[in-house]
């Protein structure tokens, strides 16, 4: 237990460039003392003793706004930054050196006994506000993005992003050793590359048909700055 405890501040000090010290994350790092309460509590749970581990998971979400049944399984290496509304159901599995930011939900879907929960694999990234919900499984190596919802199975090395959830195979896989993937401004832009697909296509049958110039569409610069000029402002 002491092990993974002081693994649990090795982590928060590799993943938070604002990590000063182990002592500061100790004492002041809400998502670090949310993964110690459940520790804790889920101890306890599997010792059959219930009711001390929801009033550890009770006392711990009053501490830190996080909220994460003592049934769940957290693997080593968890980081939750931020940690601010971050809920995580009974039957959650999650798997190691995973990283959750503020607002993540890892839900169920259904009112059934047993496995409700999404698993978590290997080396996980879900950005803050993001809904996995369902028994689902998200693959090893896969990133969540901010805001999306995600009700279907990830495969391995993927990347989500929208609502629902768009998958999208990564061009080059991530490598085990590689750090976090925390870059939000590399995900990308499905609906606007569809767009911009689209009017591209309608563009060369309008030529082909017309066999005049190209008409002014409502479009997006090559910049991504949409002109003020077609709009009432």
């Amino acid at each position: 237990m002491l092990a993974t405890l002081r693994a649990d501040l090795r982590v928060a000090l590799q993943r938070d460039p604002a990590a000063r010290s182990r002592l500061e994350v100790a004492l002041l790092y809400p998502g670090v003392h949310a993964v110690w309460g459940h520790r804790i509590s889920h101890w306890l749970w599997r010792h059959d003793l219930k009711l001390l581990a929801r009033s550890c998971a009770s006392l711990t979400q009053w501490f830190t706004g996080v909220d994460i049944h003592p049934g769940a399984v957290l693997g080593p290496g968890l980081f939750i930054d931020h940690a601010t509304g971050v809920v995580i159901g009974q039957t959650a599995e999650i798997g190691e050196d995973v990283t959750i930011f503020q607002g993540v939900t890892l839900g169920g879907t259904s009112r059934d006994h047993g496995k409700r929960h999404p698993t978590i694999g290997d080396r996980v990234t879900i950005g803050a506000g993001a809904k996995i919900l369902g028994p689902i499984v998200i693959g090893a190596g896969s990133r969540i993005g901010a805001n999306a919802v995600v009700v279907k199975p990830v495969p391995p090395d993927s990347v989500v992003v929208g609502v629902p959830g768009q998958v999208i195979a990564r061009s080059r896989p991530r490598p085990a050793s590689s750090r976090s993937d925390l870059d939000d401004a590399l995900l990308p832009d499905l609906v606007g590359t569809s767009l911009r697909s689209l009017l591209d296509r309608v563009d060369r049958l309008e030529v082909s048909v017309d066999g005049g110039p190209l008409r002014h569409h409502v479009r997006p610069s090559d910049a991504g700055v949409w002109s003020g000029e077609d709009f009432s402002i």
